[in-house]
């Protein structure tokens, strides 16, 4: 018990820290009710009484705010006042409240919203090449999967749409997903059978439960607490984070650490408001990216130490897994899904990942 509280303690001064920070910034922090302030035009500027032009600037993310996402992104807003000297404010938006990510990522390019932090999956009626980190059981480790998003194959996938209004900046990351359920500890791929599974937005991710037995349905994020609650649903798959901020620990019983997919989060603005900044803000922009994102993933790092055991001392049944049979289980979604049609993986990205991975 003293471990959890002290575990507890450690998360919140984490969370009060970056708000803290943020709200001694330009960017604009929630108030008590989780409200937002108003925030900017289309266009990227005003002008200050001075003359000064201020980059007003929304970030939306689907997750809860408590949860790292939400930190290093109040971690961003502090650093780009700080390096633009006050020109750049960036309120943020938790919880779905700017809508789903599909529709955040839609509002970048008609130029309704300025920032979002995402998952991939959603990108890919935007671009094939982000679906390399879609496959089930790609990476063993976060090392390598970081190695693989910071290399220069990894700022090539980060970029692949800038053209299409959509201007990568960083990944985020929101780690390994696991499987939490009502019906049974998933040990190996036949215990999926018959379980309905809230997935993503993926026919990657999709087929790669529907190969093991399962049912998978995709829903919005701010629909899924509900869906399990009401039963409508069996069993949903995240990383631990967002296990534990949602508290999915109320409503599922078993937790599995399956680790089948990794989750990197790409951080994006909209291309034509990036274009419009001063180079100046523009380079403020960018550091300030890079230095959230590496705050971003020590949070995440702090958090999991100790989630595993938060979420057991919580009343979830925990089991660690064997991955070699889930591995050879879902040989056939590389099959199917990797070639040089649409909404295939490009065998040459997954053949550079590969060769990294060795």
């Amino acid at each position: 018990m003293k471990k959890r509280i002290l575990s507890l303690l450690a998360v919140s001064a984490l969370i009060a820290s970056a708000l803290a920070g943020c709200g001694s910034s330009s960017g604009s922090a929630p108030d008590k009710s989780g409200s937002q302030q108003s925030s900017a035009q289309a266009e990227g500027s005003q002008q200050q009484d001075s003359g000064e032009a201020v980059y007003e600037i929304r970030v939306g993310h689907v997750l809860a705010n408590t949860h790292p996402y939400e930190l290093g992104l109040h971690k961003l807003a502090e650093l780009a006042a700080e390096k633009s000297g006050g020109k750049i404010s960036i309120d943020v938006f938790a919880n779905s409240q700017l809508g789903n990510e599909r529709d955040m990522v839609e509002a970048l390019q008609l130029g309704s919203q300025e920032m979002v932090l995402v998952s991939t999956a959603v990108l890919s009626s935007f671009t094939d090449q982000f679906l390399v980190f879609d496959l089930p059981f790609m990476f063993d480790t976060t090392e390598q999967a970081r190695g693989v998003c910071d290399s220069e194959l990894g700022l090539s996938i980060l970029h692949s749409i800038d053209d299409q209004g959509i201007k990568g900046l960083t990944w985020f990351e929101n780690g390994f997903r696991n499987v939490t359920n009502n019906v049974r500890p998933i040990e190996k791929p036949e215990d999926l059978q018959g379980i309905k599974i809230r997935t993503m937005e993926s026919p990657i991710h999709m087929a790669s439960f529907s190969v093991m037995g399962a049912d998978p349905t995709p829903m919005a994020m701010g629909e899924l607490f509900t869906a399990l609650q009401q039963g409508t649903l069996d069993a949903q798959e995240n990383p631990l984070a967002i296990i534990d901020t949602n508290k999915f620990y109320e409503i599922q019983k078993y937790l599995s650490m399956t680790g089948h997919f990794y989750a990197p989060a790409p951080l994006f603005v909209a291309t034509e408001y990036y274009n419009n900044m001063d180079e100046e803000s523009q380079q403020a922009l960018q550091e300030a990216a890079d230095e959230a994102a590496a705050y971003e993933r020590q949070c995440l790092d702090d958090m999991n130490a100790e989630l595993q055991q938060t979420l057991a001392d919580n009343g979830m049944v925990v089991n660690e897994v064997d991955k070699a049979p889930f591995k050879e289980a879902v040989k056939p979604v590389y099959d199917e899904y990797t070639g040089t049609g649409a909404g295939q993986v490009n065998p040459d990205i997954l053949a550079q990942v590969q060769e990294m991975l060795k």
